[in-house]
């Protein structure tokens, strides 16, 4: 698998997208994965970041977006949805990216006024939707699994039955590798996601709370996860998030040595190629 990173580490800092690609490159990383907004990038920064990632040889393989509106009781709301991931499937296949990442929301008022399979039934409706538009465009949708206790996909059993439900080529699975500490999921249970995930994201946590820091920052034991993802024999990336940094002065250390502990992990086990 390929070691790539979210460009978000350091746009969250205040650096400028190319000049975070241009790290992103000199560090080592085989790819990136763009966080943006179709509607709100323009012309010439699309083409920007185009042309620097293929002068750095630095394929975009994943585009992130979160749509909670896509399980909005109101029609409009999944509909406006729908139509801005459609932009983000659009944006993907010009960067020649393999998916986008969907991140879908949470059940509404504690699941006691809207009966959960509703919100269940429209989030599947309208992967379905996106995954005929995706298959158009030759995009897959890898769906993130968030450790949170109303999270719609927060388990590995509930992203698996979610994935099989819907029944579609093109919508898959993400692994999030300190989500699942977060949530319980052991490496022993990874396999339930065979032919299903495509792509990984890895971050550190204190076992407790949503963390996002470099490996080694955290409690997280790596190795036993990247063994049981390497077992599934994606062709993908490991992507490494990184959100938030506590010094965005110096968030070229900080996504360094991120990159140095990830890529030592993965040689570990063979992981990386």
């Amino acid at each position: 698998m390929k070691l790539g990173i979210i460009n978000s580490a350091f746009s969250q800092a205040g650096v400028d997208t190319v000049t975070g690609l241009e790290h992103i490159a000199r560090i080592g990383f085989d790819s990136v994965d763009i966080f943006t907004e179709p509607s709100l990038i323009s012309a010439d920064e699309i083409s920007r970041i185009e042309k620097i990632c293929q002068a750095k040889d630095l394929p975009i393989l994943s585009l992130p977006v979160v749509a909670i509106g896509l399980i909005d009781f109101n029609d409009p709301v999944r509909d406006y949805h729908i139509e801005r991931c459609k932009q983000f499937i659009d944006l993907a296949a010009r960067w020649g990216s393999d998916n986008i990442l969907l991140v879908l929301g949470e059940y509404l008022w504690q699941r006691e006024v809207i009966p959960p399979e509703e919100q269940w039934r429209w989030g599947i409706e309208s992967c379905r939707i996106l995954g005929d538009y995706a298959d158009s465009k030759g995009i897959d949708i890898a769906l993130e699994l968030e450790p949170f206790r109303l999270s719609l996909l927060n388990s590995i059993d509930e992203m698996s039955r979610f994935v099989r439900e819907c029944d579609h080529s093109r919508v898959r699975a993400n692994i999030d590798i300190s989500h699942l500490v977060l949530a319980d999921n052991g490496p022993e249970e990874v396999a339930k996601l065979s032919g299903q995930a495509i792509h990984v994201h890895i971050s550190d946590c204190d076992g407790k709370v949503h963390g996002d820091l470099p490996p080694g920052r955290g409690v997280v034991k790596f190795a036993p996860y990247l063994q049981a993802i390497k077992e599934l024999q994606i062709d993908g990336a490991v992507s490494i998030e990184l959100e938030y940094s506590p010094d965005p002065a110096r968030i070229v250390e900080w996504v360094e040595e991120a990159y140095t502990q990830t890529a030592r992990l993965m040689d570990q086990v063979g992981l990386r190629g």
